[in-house]
Parts: C-alpha cells; structure tokens; sequence
C-alpha cells in the first residue's frame, strides 16, 4: 500500500509532551525474548531509544542508510532455519549495533544533524496541549493536601504574618504612628497614573493585530512571506517604543522594569496569535487546491463513488491482515499481553501512533484540547488496537464516507491528497467542547479573552472550568497583596541597610544579600505564578493551571529553566526552538543553543532598561549556565540526585546577589 508523505509541519506543529512539558529522560530499551517462529516485525524505532532483541545462534545485521532514514536487516540462524528481520529507523543519520556474550544485539538509532524535520518523528508532532490541571501550591490540589508535611506550610505563613505585624508596629513605635520612611514603597508608587495609562495604551495597542490577520484571512495578504515581515517589523516598532518611553520618563527601575516586562509578555501573546493564524490560513489555502486536485483526479479515475468502494475494500483487506498478525504474534511470543501490544506498535510503528496511553485527566473526562486522535485513517487502520483479547476488526472502527474512505485507496497520488485534506481538516478546528473552527476565531472578542487567558500561546480553544469561584478569587487577591507587603518589608529591612558601596568588600556584600535576594526572588516567582496566574486562571475559567513545575527538587540548571516558568518555557519551544529546526533545518542542540542565546539577549535588554546601563553581567552570567548544565549531567550527580540539588541551589543562591553588586557597584 502506497502510504502518503505528511504535509509539511509548520512551527506550530512542531510541539508535542516532549516539547510541552520537561523533556523526560530516555528510556530503557524494552527488552523482549521471543521464539523465532515470530513473524517478522518492522518498527520504526525512537530516535532517543535502543531495541535489543533477544534470541539464540548467530545474528548478522546488515545496516543501510539514506539521507533521512536508515534500514536494519538482521538475518538469525538457528540450526537449519533462518529469520530475517528489518527495522526502518526514520529520522536518523545512522544505526550502531552493539553485539553482547548472551547473543543480544542493540540497535542505537543516531539522530541525523540538520536532517529533514519532517522525517524527525520525536519532534512532529500536533500543537500545544493544554490539560485541565493545579498547580502545586494550590489547596485544592489532591496531591498537596495529602502531603504528610502540609502542616509545615500553615506554620510557615503563621510565621510569616508574625514578623510583619512585628515589623510593622516597632515601625509605628518608632515613627509616632506614621510609616514613614519606607524608601522602597515610595518607590513604587512614584509617576503611578502616568504609568497606569502607559500600560493601558501598551495592552490597547496590541488589539491592531486582530484587524491584521483578518486581512490575512480574507487574501488581502499572504502570511508567507509578506504578513510574517509585518508582523516582525511591528513587533521591533512595538518593544522599540516602550523602552524608548521608558528612558523619556526617566522612570525609576521599579517602573521602567515593569512596564519592559509586561510589554514582552505581549509581544509574545501577538506573536504567538499571528503565527498560529498565518500558519492556519496556509493550510486552509493547501486545503482548497488539495480538493481541487483530488475532484480532477476522482473523475479521471471513474467518479467518487467508485473509488471509495475501493478505499473501503482496501481498509477491509488491511485489518483482516492486521488481525492475523496481531494473532500470529500473541500465540507465538512468551511476553505479556502489555509487551505484545508494544510489539504491535513496533510492528506498525506510525499507524498505531494514535492509540496512546490515556492522560489521567482523560480518565476523569476532562476536556482535551490538541490531544484527540490524529486523522481516522491512523485510528482506523487498525482497530484491533484498543481491544484485546480478541484481537478482530470491527465495523465500529470503519472510516467515515468521504475523504477519510479515500485515505485507504491504493492509488498513491489518491490517499496522499486524501490524508492531506483530512489533517488540514483537523489542524483548522479546535477539536475541543466548543469545537471552534478557523477563521470563526478571528474577532476581538476571542482576543481580548486571550488576553485575559494566563498563557503565552495562542490556541482556538481553551480547556474550561464550569464555573468561577468568588472564593477562589479573593483568597488569590489576598494572597497577592499579602506576599507583595512581605516583599517590601524584606527589601526596607534587610536589603537597603545592606547594599553595596566602595567601603565594604565585594565578598562580604555577596554573603549579606545572598539570603534576601533569594527570599524575593522565590516572593516574587510565587505572586506571579502561583496568585496572579491562578487569579486570572479562575476568572477566565481556564482549566490548565500547571504554571510551574518543581523546579525547587531540579538536579541541573536544564532542568530548573524548564519548570520554573512554564508559559515561557512553552513559548520557547513552539515559536523560537521548533520554528528554527523548520525554518533554517537546524539540529536539535543549534535549535536549543539559539534559543539559550535568544532568553539572555532578552534578560540582558530588560537590565539595560533597568539600571540604564549595558554591562552584559547577565548575559554572561546566563551563557555560564551552558558549562555548567554539562556539570550537572556528569555521572555523580545522576548516582546522588541529592548531590546534584545542593548544587543547583548553590549557584541560585550566589547568582542572585553576584547580579545584584555587579550592577550596581560597577
């Protein structure tokens, strides 16, 4: 059967869980003992993985590679008979065998660098996935509330609220009961209304980019190549202007690094909705001249009718030939029926790829978005997937009339624009409860709510809650307020009284801010993610609120970039990583090295607007970073992951106050 090539992916089909959440590391090669009398298996094996096979006498393989793929044939004999296998590696450069005493051999697929990345099956993917999910210091998580150690966080805040009232009143005592002299809260709140309304027009102005891509939707531009030049050309003019009018205002740092930041949390929600609509309204373009082309080549080929009696023929012949081997498989192998199922997918590779392990929200019913099957001709191809025992075809499992018939027809010019028009077809709507089809999205009133919506990239649909709680939403109001008082209390009390100057030495004023820089640090991280996010979360009632991860337990600096902040981390990924691996076909470390190089550029710029000044102490000190996530990977802190954190949060706490002297004494 001719099998159809999958259209090009663009940036926003780059990101899978891979991407999405931290990269998981690889796993052990699945090790599997079986007699020789199998039929023979062709699997398209994971790059980031091995495949031992297992069996008696003498094995000889015989590896052949091409540009984006590389076949193994492993021929076996064992007394007069002999077994030849092939395995089909997609996306690699080439295979190394590895031969042991018991007769073992591993095959390590080799990534290829710079290949194809449509042929790399890892990184293709559908787009962002957003699952109904809390965060970890949310009360309502199920997790957290058992944690034997909950206990532990009440006294903390009682602790906490202990020594602000304490602060506070030897605060009243002191001044006659006024808060005088408090030179940090006088700071943030000097020029409030001008910056209030500097931050309104910034947001306001974002609302220019729904008339843009309506343009884009109704042909007036081309998002390739002439809408994506605006849009960039915009997006310089748009952060361009906010830090000049921050330097024209001659605001203090406070101000002028809000407003910086909250300008690039736009820039990145515009571009993220301009690219997923530009990319959108191309593949509804393909789309049209895919029908087209496959209405002239139905009626060169005897009419429609015709030819999906065809397809539904083939689909027919295919899962009696899958049921035979799914059986032959089952009786002749010593595994269990959990192996066998992974056998199958070794066996089927790409077309069993929907058939994955269910989400633990899935299993609560919880809306998916982006996580549905892929078209039906991968869930139909082999029904006997989702059931054993018996492993049979089912009616129930038959493609729908239409295009989905034809995607089964052995014409390979036919199932090629049938597969075409049918992940098109998907990839334009939402798939959710809503189920929003593009360009029904385009209108302001869906911007807005993206707006709203605490996330960083631009999806037609949203996983929801049912309802808003006014409870939930004070309790974050409070805490928002609340957290930042602290925060204040710790930079009057224990930062100011100890910031550098030419009479105290440069070790001794790292060790006095290293404990209050970091206080704030970790202050500030839970006021965003934790009570902002979550707040906004609650009030646009969208359901995915995995904001963070445990970046607290990390064992490597990788590993704390990644869960730290995750609506960053995710937008990184999608718009800046997988954008460089399809655009400019770079390899997966260039891709990641550039978009290391693009967050310290950006860290770097938002100093430079705070302390008026370009010292690059911070694009240094996050370029550093590179060496030492390779320490991090070295083998004693693999063996001693306790090891590993006490190294992690030894280069967190003396970063925060090496910054913090380097800026400002130099």
């Amino acid at each position: 059967m001719a099998r159809a090539k999958a259209p090009p992916p663009g940036p926003a089909n780059l990101v899978d869980e891979a991407l999405h959440a931290e990269p998981a590391p690889s796993p052990p090669p699945a090790r599997r003992t079986r007699e020789m009398k199998a039929p023979p298996l062709v699997a398209q094996a994971s790059k980031a993985s091995s495949l031992i096979l297992g069996g008696s006498g003498t094995a000889t393989p015989d590896l052949a590679q091409s540009s984006d793929a590389a076949t193994t044939t492993i021929t076996t004999i064992e007394g007069d008979q002999a077994v030849t296998e092939t395995f089909t590696h997609t996306g690699v450069d080439h295979v190394d065998a590895k031969f042991s005493s018991s007769g073992q051999i591993t095959l390590k697929p080799i990534p290829a660098k710079g290949g194809d990345p449509k042929k790399i099956r890892l990184v293709r993917a559908r787009r962002t996935r957003f699952t109904p999910r809390t965060s970890h210091f949310d009360r309502h998580n199920a997790l957290s509330a058992a944690d034997q150690f909950r206990g532990f966080w009440t006294l903390f805040w009682i602790v906490i609220a202990v020594f602000a009232f304490r602060t506070i009143y030897r605060r009243f005592s002191e001044t006659g009961g006024v808060l005088g002299g408090w030179r940090f809260a006088a700071l943030i709140s000097e020029d409030a209304w001008a910056l209030a309304l500097s931050d309104a027009v910034l947001v306001g102005s974002t609302l220019l980019c729904v008339p843009f891509v309506k343009l884009i939707v109704n042909g007036w531009i081309r998002y390739y190549w002439a809408g994506l030049v605006i849009q960039h050309i915009a997006q310089t003019l748009f952060l361009a202007i906010t830090v000049r009018w921050t330097f024209h205002r001659s605001w203090p740092w406070v101000q002028s690094g809000f407003l910086t930041l909250h300008a690039l949390s736009m820039l990145m929600k515009v571009h993220s909705y301009c690219a997923l609509n530009g990319e959108l309204s191309e593949r509804r373009r393909q789309l049209k001249k895919d029908s087209a082309a496959l209405d002239k080549a139905t009626e060169e080929l005897g009419g429609r009718g015709k030819l999906e009696q065809e397809g539904r023929d083939a689909w027919e012949k295919a899962c009696i030939e899958e049921s035979a081997v799914a059986e032959d498989v089952s009786a002749t192998t010593s595994i269990a029926p959990s192996a066998t199922n992974a056998a199958l997918r070794q066996r089927h590779g790409d077309r069993l790829a929907a058939a994955s392990q269910p989400s633990s929200s899935d299993k609560d019913g919880a809306t998916r978005i982006r996580q549905r099957p892929a078209p039906n001709r991968r869930r139909s191809i082999s029904p006997s997937t989702n059931r054993h025992p018996p492993l049979h075809p089912s009616r129930d499992d038959a493609p729908h009339d239409g295009v989905e018939t034809l995607t089964w027809h052995p014409n390979e010019r036919i199932s090629k624009l049938a597969i075409g028009i049918c992940e098109a077809q998907e990839a334009l709507s939402s798939g959710g409860v809503a189920n929003v089809q593009w360009p029904d999205n385009v209108t302001f009133l869906n911007f807005i709510d993206y707006l709203l919506v605490p996330t960083l990239v631009y999806e037609l649909e949203y996983p929801r809650t049912d309802s808003i709680r006014p409870l939930y939403v004070l309790e974050k109001t409070l805490a928002t307020f609340g957290t930042f008082s602290l925060l204040i209390l710790i930079v009057e009390h224990f930062i100011y009284p100890v910031m550098p100057t030419p009479e105290v030495s440069f070790f001794s004023s790292v060790i006095d801010l290293a404990t209050p820089f970091s206080l704030c640090y970790i202050l500030i991280w839970y006021i965003i993610f934790e009570c902002i996010c979550n707040g906004f979360a609650e009030i646009t009632r969208f359901s995915d609120r995995e904001f963070y991860s445990d970046w607290w337990n990390s064992t490597s600096f990788d590993e704390f970039s990644r869960k730290w902040n995750i609506p960053v981390h995710t937008f990184l990924l999608r718009h800046v990583y997988a954008t460089t691996i399809a655009t400019y076909r770079l390899s997966r470390f260039s891709a990641a090295f550039v978009t290391f190089l693009l967050s310290a550029c950006v860290h770097e710029l938002v100093m430079a607007v705070v302390s008026k000044k370009i010292r690059i102490y911070l694009f240094a000190m996050q370029m550093i970073q590179l060496p030492l996530i390779m320490i991090g990977r070295a083998k004693i802190f693999k063996r001693n992951p306790a090891l590993g954190n006490l190294f992690f949060w030894l280069g967190l706490l003396s970063g925060f106050p090496l910054l913090a002297v380097l800026y400002v004494r130099h």
